[in-house]
């Protein structure tokens, strides 16, 4: 197996070395990772020049450093850094130094690697460990490999978001599957003034806003209490139902015909 691994924290982060001396268990690993960290990226992509240049880190392994984004690091391996003799076989994306569950999935980096390997019909796995202290990568990347190794192998072009909890807090209380949440998290922004007056921001953010369950039915709700997850992702975004509606729209009726 031929192993493409990425993420959004940064070639010379810790979850990614611990992530890749799991892997290579599999087979080859190749890496292409961001120079820096690109942390909330989301699927950005560079329309500039990027460099991109080969790195050791001794004692771990050696990659691609690219200043880009994760999106970029995979593109950038799958059209020009990969040989075609030695195809690319599954993309795994992490371990993010963070969760990456209910809406932060849409702002996640680490989430958008794993999508842009399944844009080029492979399979593909986000994997990110919950804000702890301190962080446990090589544990988390314990667990994190026992499950991908139970669901490999994952179909074409599909896409998993595995997460684990906080691993200070005690073993996992299991896997499950579940939805991605989308109520979001209470949010607010510090303020501050800088020595010329101006005006400063700083997102900051609360916890979820989850309705309250008696049993865990999201992945925010399921990684809080204790459980590693799983969720599948889709890249067709389309809504049928609301596509239904627009067809019973009066413009939808009126179609190309519509008198502007």
């Amino acid at each position: 197996m031929h192993i493409l691994l990425t993420n959004d924290d940064g070639i010379f982060a810790p979850g990614l070395a611990a992530l890749y001396s799991r892997l290579i268990r599999l087979g080859k690993v190749t890496v292409a990772a961001p120079s820096d960290v690109q942390s909330g990226a989301s699927h950005s992509i560079s329309l500039k020049e990027i460099r991109c240049d080969s790195v050791e880190l001794v004692g771990k392994f050696c990659g691609f450093r690219v200043e880009g984004s994760p999106a970029d690091c995979v593109k950038l391996a799958m059209n020009e850094l990969i040989d075609e003799s030695e195809p690319v076989d599954l993309v795994v994306s992490g371990m993010n130094c963070g969760a990456n569950v209910g809406i932060n999935v849409f702002y996640s980096g680490t989430v958008a690697g794993a999508i842009e390997g399944a844009f080029y019909g492979l399979p593909a796995v986000a994997v990110s460990a919950a804000v702890d202290e301190p962080m446990n990568f090589e544990a988390a990347a314990d667990y994190a490999f026992a499950v991908l190794k139970k669901i490999l192998p994952i179909p074409a072009g599909q896409v998993v978001n595995l997460n684990i909890p906080r691993l200070s807090a005690g073993k996992p209380k299991g896997v499950l599957v579940v939805p991605q949440s989308t109520h979001g998290f209470e949010e607010s922004y510090d303020a501050v003034e800088d020595a010329n007056g101006q005006s400063i921001y700083r997102l900051t953010g609360g916890p979820h806003r989850d309705p309250h369950s008696e049993e865990p039915v999201s992945d925010t709700q399921a990684l809080a209490a204790g459980y590693i997850t799983l969720t599948g992702l889709r890249l067709d975004l389309t809504d049928t139902a609301v596509n239904e509606w627009l067809k019973k729209s009066n413009l939808g009726r009126r179609g190309c015909e519509c008198d502007f």
